[in-house]
């Protein structure tokens, strides 16, 4: 595997998230679309399908994200295990990412997902119709610098998804991860940043000894 992608010396401390107003939780209005916040694709919109358990990460968490990881993703391997509306994925593409695979097991959603990264001319994005939590034992080792979890809250995915995915990420590889409740790291990795909105709580995991992002 190529060295992994350079990212920032360490990103700011950000003020603590306060409490909003319910956002994407259990009950929350679905959206029809979602706009991309950053990157060479800020403001374009994304549609949301009106599905079960589609609840598209919002734009404050997505903001937060980002500024964690630094604006410029230049290089790096991503996956988006539970794609849906593709929310993260395009987001991470948008800011420069080498190569975004995005997972998606609904055909019709993984189909609409074609189509976006048709209609951006995303050649960084590839979309599979497949299970995370099939495929994640299977993929390539250590090929990820990135893994992005966002399932359906309340689905049990998350847990298994956090045991399978940790090992396609590199040594300096880092887990996103979004749940209902704070995500409880897998042996092994720690929070190394957390944020809430809403119903969402939000945490940013790497490794245990890693001292901080490569220079």
């Amino acid at each position: 595997m190529k060295p992994g992608p350079r990212r920032p010396p360490g990103p700011a401390r950000q003020p603590a998230a306060q409490p909003a107003a319910p956002t994407g939780g259990q009950g929350a209005a679905r959206p029809c679309e979602v706009r991309i916040i950053g990157g060479q694709w800020r403001r374009h919109r994304l549609p949301v399908a009106d599905r079960p358990g589609l609840r598209p990460t919002p734009d404050r968490v997505r903001e937060t994200l980002f500024n964690w990881l630094g604006q410029d993703l230049s290089g790096w391997h991503c996956l988006d295990a539970f794609a849906g509306s593709g929310a993260l994925g395009f987001e991470a593409a948008s800011r420069g990412a080498g190569r975004v695979l995005m997972l998606e097991r609904d055909p019709g959603l993984a189909a609409g997902l074609r189509r976006t990264a048709a209609r951006l001319g995303a050649t960084t994005v590839e979309v599979r119709c497949a299970d995370a939590i099939a495929l994640l034992p299977r993929a390539e080792a250590s090929s990820f610098d990135l893994l992005l979890l966002d399932p359906p809250f309340g689905a049990g995915l998350l847990a298994p998804a956090l045991a399978a995915g940790a090992r396609v990420l590199g040594a300096r590889g880092l887990i996103y991860a979004e749940d209902a409740s704070p995500p409880a790291p897998p042996p092994g990795w720690r929070v190394h940043r957390h944020t809430r909105a809403g119903a969402v709580h939000a945490v940013l995991l790497q490794r245990e000894g890693d001292a901080g992002p490569p220079t």
